[in-house]
């Protein structure tokens, strides 16, 4: 199962972010794990030279419930395949080698992307998003990309959405803002400047904010009231890690979307049905031209 897995993931993207301490605890369970799963918080704290206080914070730090929680992950990351590494091209490959590594690495970060969806924080998007007036999704540069691909599909559902990628356009919008409207910052990196500063705004006049970051603390997740994370692929010389984190942020929208079709299955079956039919009698009269 998604939530039964995950710990060792997180704790590989959030090592270099870590303090000393903790940093520590990460680094020994990484090269340890299955010695962990048997220990307890005292006992790991002793093992790496930190202490059972340390390693609920560490714990904290990964937004889990415990220590408890965090071995139960590893035990369930233990009982998984090996799975191969991230690979980048090289020169004078072939097609079918390329297709090889690119489809195994998009279906690795996907993969982990899943482990590191917090169900909480997951379900309480889908219901700010099912119960919003106003949708925005607000992206820059590639992830200007994913928010336009989240508009077309919540429109699709008679949701009220919108895409920005305009800055000033989107900090001129939020000004009519309320309480019952909700805004998705979309940031790889977390880092973006302009977008958590929208969110901040947004925050200010009480509409809701959702964050979709790498996992980690960042600027972004600390203006959002929910977060959700996908996999920090590597950035190799080709950027096909960036590829692939782009196919992971639209798996997250599109489980955001199916999550709320779900809970209105009806409605959208109805929906969908009604945009069908619009662009297929759209699609008759340009073949008559």
């Amino acid at each position: 199962m998604v939530f039964m897995t995950g710990g060792l993931i997180r704790l590989t993207e959030m090592l270099p972010a870590l303090p000393p301490s903790e940093k520590k605890i990460a680094t020994y369970i990484l090269e340890h794990p299955q010695i962990v799963v048997t220990l307890t918080a005292n006992e790991l704290g002793k093992r790496s030279g930190t202490s059972g206080t340390a390693v609920i914070r560490l714990c904290k730090s990964l937004n889990l419930q415990g220590f408890h929680d965090l071995k139960i992950r590893i035990a369930g990351d233990l009982q998984k395949n090996t799975v191969q590494g991230f690979r980048d091209i090289e020169p004078n490959e072939s097609p079918a080698t390329i297709i090889e590594k690119m489809t195994n690495n998009s279906i690795q970060t996907i993969s982990e992307t899943a482990e590191l969806l917090g169900m909480d924080e997951l379900e309480k998007a889908v219901q700010l998003l099912k119960k919003a007036r106003k949708i925005h999704f607000i992206g820059v540069g590639a992830s200007s990309i994913i928010a336009q691909d989240a508009e077309q599909k919540f429109l699709r559902i008679n949701k009220t959405a919108y895409a920005f990628q305009d800055i000033h356009m989107a900090t001129t919008l939020i000004a009519n803002m309320n309480e019952h409207d909700v805004v998705f910052g979309i940031s790889f990196s977390g880092r973006s400047k302009e977008i958590a500063h929208i969110l901040q705004l947004a925050k200010k006049r009480r509409a809701s904010t959702i964050s979709l970051t790498k996992y980690g603390k960042w600027p972004v997740t600390e203006q959002a009231d929910i977060k959700l994370y996908t996999s920090a692929t590597k950035e190799p010389n080709f950027r096909s890690g960036a590829t692939s984190s782009r196919l992971a942020q639209l798996h997250v929208i599109d489980i955001l979307l199916m999550s709320v079709a779900s809970k209105e299955y009806d409605e959208t079956i109805k929906h969908l049905d009604a945009t069908k039919e619009a662009i297929d009698h759209l699609l008759t009269l340009t073949d008559k031209k």
